[in-house]
């Protein structure tokens, strides 16, 4: 009787309802009744609604086990965005009667690209997850149809302790959610960036340490080092000319082991090749070019006493 009567209620303050006859008044009745019950006493809760309550399994089978590992993978393979919110439950006889308002459609492709794009434009998947505040990295992304990002178990786990459907930033209601991995897609971008740059950095220095090797520097006191490091890794101690033992206060104890005569000092060439000043002054005297090339190598040369 009470339900009647809130029937009743309902048909007499509804203005654009016009009732024809007793068969209208308990048609119109049965409706509304059939969708309160529906709705009311038998509803189809999303996993947010208080009144549900998670069950876990007691025993876990090893090898549904092993099937979640290899999600990622699968996922990893396959990256296909999907809407994540269950089919709506079949429309009311009161609904599609209109004497209670339809639910509001669910968002079409259109729509969800253009919730997508904003979302892009607000840089959402670049910035951590604003539940756990940490980086989406390759775990399942939820879009919502505010545009607003987050984990998916984040989300979940956000519904089931504040029992409501409400987005934890714009505090929208009843949005919609949908999967998507534009975080993923920049968080690998970003890791194969990583690598290649220290590849580059890698080989990089590899070459440059090979071409130091081989070519002389421009700087003045470089290029001195380089050519006396050449002369030390040649390991020829003797004077190309006159065949006796050179000696020199930067080179290394072998070359001290028998003494030059007196006065005989170094010369250095810029192809780094080491004689006797005397014996390389002779050599250029007796030469009957005007510039005369080095004696061994025979290309020009620059000489630097040492």
């Amino acid at each position: 009787m009470n339900s009647l009567a809130l029937f009743r209620a309902y048909s007499d303050d509804s203005s654009g309802f016009e009732s024809k006859g007793s068969n209208n008044v308990v048609f119109t009745s049965l409706a509304i009744y059939d969708h309160i019950t529906s709705t009311l006493l038998h509803p189809n809760f999303p996993i947010s609604d208080p009144l549900v309550k998670s069950k876990r399994k007691t025993s876990r089978n090893p090898q549904e086990k092993d099937e979640e590992r290899s999600l990622p993978d699968q996922n990893l393979q396959e990256e296909g965005e999907y809407v994540l919110d269950s089919a709506p439950p079949p429309l009311t006889l009161a609904q599609k009667l209109g004497l209670v308002a339809s639910p509001a459609p669910g968002l079409t492709e259109g729509e969800w690209r253009q919730v997508k794009a904003r979302s892009i434009q607000q840089g959402e998947s670049g910035q951590p997850c604003a539940i756990c505040r940490e980086e989406f990295l390759l775990q399942p992304q939820v879009l919502l149809s505010c545009s607003h990002v987050f984990h998916k178990t984040c989300l979940q786990a956000f519904e089931r302790f504040s029992r409501r459907k409400c987005c934890p930033m714009c505090r929208k209601e009843q949005y919609e959610t949908r999967v998507i991995h534009d975080a993923a897609q920049l968080f690998r971008h970003k890791c194969a960036t990583r690598i290649q740059a220290y590849w580059r950095g890698y080989a990089t220095r590899k070459g440059f340490a090979i071409l130091r090797k081989y070519s002389s520097p421009q700087d003045k006191h470089q290029r001195r080092k380089f050519f006396e490091e050449k002369v030390i890794q040649r390991d020829v101690w003797d004077c190309p000319i006159c065949l006796t033992a050179l000696c020199s206060p930067g080179l290394p104890a072998e070359a001290e082991t028998s003494q030059p005569p007196r006065g005989r000092r170094l010369v250095l060439l810029s192809c780094s090749h080491l004689f006797h000043q005397p014996c390389l002054e002779a050599f250029e005297a007796f030469s009957i070019q005007t510039r005369p090339p080095c004696p061994l190598c025979r290309s020009a040369y620059h000489k630097k006493l040492i």
